[in-house]
């Protein structure tokens, strides 16, 4: 079972169906990932809830105001538990000729393909937006 496969699943099947909020198990990859997606735009909001056994992550996802079109046109896993993909700052994958976002899990964080390339750091490409 991959939890950030089911992750972007969760938010993939909302925007699909239209909800305007989404609500995910918390994890501290998940919610790392989260800030990522609202840093670059792709969702209106989030927030953290608190449990007593995990908590959860309630998602606002955004959407155009005339046309209702998500922010979110593709989400997908690249490196998945069965094969995991790395990369160099160097040869950082880009998304859409630089219109998405690869997010990417570095020893300083996950952060963006952007800011990992900034930092001179590659990592695990854990999943494109666009």
């Amino acid at each position: 079972m991959d939890p950030i496969a089911d992750y972007l699943t969760k938010i993939r099947n909302a925007i699909k169906a239209k909800h305007r909020v989404v609500e995910v198990p918390a994890s501290n990859i998940k919610k790392e990932i989260t800030k990522v997606l609202f840093d670059k735009g792709y969702i209106q909001s989030y927030k953290f809830e608190e449990s007593a056994v995990q908590g959860s992550i309630k998602i606002a996802l955004k959407y155009h105001p005339l046309t209702k079109e998500s922010a979110i046109v593709k989400i997908e896993r690249i490196s998945k538990p069965g094969l995991r993909k790395y990369t160099h700052a160097e040869t950082m994958p880009r998304v859409l000729n630089g219109l998405g976002v690869a997010i990417v899990s570095t020893s300083k964080g996950i952060m963006s393909d952007k800011e990992a390339k900034n930092l001179n750091i590659g990592g695990e490409v854990l999943c494109f937006v666009y």
